[in-house]
């Protein structure tokens, strides 16, 4: 039987893209996909379509370093309407609870603020991608069923209150990997007494791209009108998602053992960790570890690009 014949183009690199409100992740995935013409394509982290900022599309061979960004710290700026909690603690949601708010000072909100500041525990949403018995947990909740959910450790590292407006809060965060902002945002209505749930939800850093140059689809749309080679200067290339971990340069000896799954010794290899590779001809190569004995191991390989 004849092998069907993917479609696309073979595309490589990171677009880090501001995400419009009103749509899923998935939807604007595809929407750059499709402008790219790209074969292969993924995304690294969800955000809710009430949400906007900072979505990394992973074209190509990014697409296997996406899972070191879904683990990545992300920085998050929200403004949160007190006195009212909805059905999905957002503004998408019915709302289900009406309490009144009292004249916090500043001081009294900068308490309860520091108890959500460092290490806490989370209870997930029902309104989640995460699943239970195979079924995504939203799906449930949209049956009107409720299930038990295990609490997370999660880090705050920082939480401010960046202005306030009657009954509205604007916070910006500083969070690792899997807070939901706006479970941080209910507690903290409750922990105020009053209840809240968010209304406005930005993405606006994932590590290492703290201050990220973000481009919205229209103006993405506009490039790929003018062709190819103009839409593909806006992809950053793969690296730039790792420039944390150390750079280690490599002779075609060992690019071609690390290529084929043999660990390798290197002088001037770190003593543990993981490192960049990256080979004289081909540049970056892929992602390795040291292992006990200071060789180090392909952890991820990374084609021609």
């Amino acid at each position: 039987m004849a092998r069907r014949r993917e479609r696309g183009r073979i595309v490589n690199g990171l677009l880090l893209l501001d995400k419009p409100a009103g749509i899923t992740s998935n939807r604007a995935l595809q929407s750059v996909k499709r402008l790219f013409d790209a074969r292969k394509a993924g995304h690294t982290g969800s955000l809710d379509p009430l949400a906007t900022g900072l979505l990394i599309i992973c074209l190509g061979e990014a697409t296997k370093i996406s899972a070191y960004l879904l683990d990545a710290d992300k920085r998050y700026r929200t403004t949160c309407r007190l006195g009212i909690k909805t059905s999905t603690a957002d503004a998408d949601g019915e709302i289900i609870q009406r309490r009144p708010v009292a004249e916090y000072s500043h001081a009294q909100i900068e308490r309860v603020l520091q108890r959500f500041r460092g290490r806490i525990e989370q209870i997930p949403p029902m309104y989640s991608a995460l699943k239970r018995a195979g079924k995504r947990l939203y799906t449930l909740a949209r049956d009107g069923i409720d299930v038990p959910r295990e609490p997370r450790s999660l880090m705050v590292h920082t939480l401010d209150l960046a202005g306030r407006d009657d009954d509205a809060l604007t916070l910006d965060i500083h969070c690792s990997k899997g807070t939901y902002v706006r479970t941080l945002v209910e507690d903290i209505g409750e922990a105020l007494g009053c209840g809240a749930h968010v209304t406005v939800l930005r993405r606006v850093g994932v590590a290492p791209y703290d201050a990220p140059e973000m481009i919205d689809m229209q103006s993405l749309e506009a490039l790929a009108a003018r062709g190819m080679a103009v839409v593909d200067a806006r992809l950053l290339p793969i690296d730039t998602a790792l420039a944390a971990w150390p750079a280690l340069n490599v002779d075609e000896v060992s690019a071609h053992y690390l290529k084929t799954g043999q660990p390798v010794r290197i002088a001037g290899a770190p003593a543990h960790g993981k490192t960049r590779l990256y080979d004289r001809r081909q540049g970056f190569i892929g992602l390795g570890r040291v292992l006990d004995d200071g060789r180090i191991a392909p952890e991820r390989t990374i084609g021609a690009v």
